[in-house]
């Protein structure tokens, strides 16, 4: 009797040669010009060694935000949040200060808190082990008997978090440089909007079943938009108004801007609005702060995507919006813009989700293959610039 052998089948892009070949690809992409270049080579998003190669190279080493600071607006607030293997808790202390804590009990290792709430302590589900917001352990029943334990010397670890104009940003990088230093050159162009002044109305976290690098490459180009968005945002925006900063594109971060008429209801500067001048009244930028960092700026409102990769097939992604505080302000009935807002920005993700869930279809697909880039698609190619910098 002949005895059956199980086989795994394995990626064929996971091979040493193959990963060598495709970064060699990837920086010859790279080094074109923009109207010579393609999208990137698909294996960049079905790759598991080159998923792994991004978080390593990645994940693990840059600032990775984590939401804005109206969040957690009170001592005591609280929003959990996962980067890459480690659970954070980010959390308002007494005095005002956020500070991100492992949410990992010092005990056997459960998560501690889940979601968002306000906490005066943070319990473990497990055993009961009681921590400050501060981190601080402050009980720990039955460990009396412990001669190993001394409950002055736990508390839970801190997690490198910086603030820059509102954004919260996370790193696991003791060595990173600050978030603020990084993106100086960006202030120049963004601080006139005053994102930290904004008011927040959503922040949900998802998970989409696609490559990190195709939800964002969507987020970042107007091309789709009079298509994909006609029944929602694309009616109101002229792709062929979109404009590039001509001194980039720098490191960590890229824009482009577009203009709307100046009698535009949505996306133009409200009539209280006193800080934005000029033509500055009715722009919008669509900044990507890398790796995956992405945000609508208008001058009466924003919302962005925060993305981490889950595997190759799979995205988690923090989501929010929020409104300038002057529209909140002096509109009738803000309740009722709010939900406008969101029922807006449902529909947006829902259109944009059908989008990059069927472009990762296409891309396991045997006869696909990459495509040459529109001028529209400028961001995109500083992107693949950016992933061979860093991965190469």
């Amino acid at each position: 009797m002949v005895q059956k052998t199980s086989t795994v089948k394995k990626n064929p892009h996971n091979s040493a040669g193959s990963i060598k070949a495709l970064l060699k690809q990837l920086g010859e992409l790279a080094a074109r010009p923009l109207s010579e270049a393609t999208s990137m080579p698909k294996q960049v998003y079905l790759s598991d060694e080159f998923n792994r190669l991004e978080q390593e190279k990645i994940f693990d080493q840059e600032w990775i935000c984590a939401g804005r600071t109206d969040d957690v607006p009170n001592p005591g607030d609280y929003r959990t949040f996962q980067l890459g293997k480690q659970p954070l808790v980010i959390i308002r202390q007494k005095d005002g200060s956020i500070e991100a804590l492992s949410n990992v009990c010092l005990h056997r290792m459960m998560q501690i808190v889940e979601g968002r709430g306000n906490a005066k302590k943070m319990v473990c589900p497990y055993h009961a082990w009681t921590y400050g917001i501060d981190g601080q352990l402050k009980a720990a029943p039955h460990m009396d008997k412990s001669s190993c334990f001394d409950k002055g010397h736990h508390k839970l670890p801190n997690i490198r978090l910086e603030i820059w104009c509102g954004w919260i940003y996370v790193t696991l990088n003791a060595k990173a440089e600050p978030i603020n230093k990084r993106l100086s050159k960006f202030d120049e162009v963004a601080a006139r909007y005053r994102m930290e002044d904004f008011v927040g109305i959503v922040s949900e976290d998802h998970v989409w079943n696609t490559n990190w690098k195709l939800l964002a490459e969507n987020f970042m180009e107007g091309y789709h938009l009079p298509i994909a968005h006609k029944a929602t945002v694309g009616g109101f925006i002229d792709v062929n108004n979109t404009s590039y900063d001509e001194r980039g594109p720098f490191d960590f971060f890229s824009y482009q801007s577009f203009t709307k008429s100046e009698d535009a209801t949505v996306g133009t500067a409200h009539p209280k609005n006193t800080t934005l001048k000029d033509e500055w009244r009715y722009t919008s930028l669509l900044p990507v702060i890398y790796p995956s960092h992405l945000i609508v700026l208008a001058p009466d409102h924003l919302w962005y995507l925060s993305l981490q990769p889950q595997g190759t097939g799979q995205v988690r992604m923090r989501y929010g919006a929020s409104i300038a505080p002057e529209v909140l302000e002096n509109h009738p009935n803000p309740d009722e813009l709010i939900d406008s807002v969101k029922d807006l920005l449902d529909r947006v993700n829902d259109e944009d989700r059908f989008l990059v869930e069927g472009i990762f279809r296409g891309a396991n697909a045997p006869m696909s293959t990459s495509g040459p880039l529109s001028w529209l698609e400028q961001q995109n190619h500083e992107f693949t610039q950016y992933l061979s910098r860093m991965i190469s």
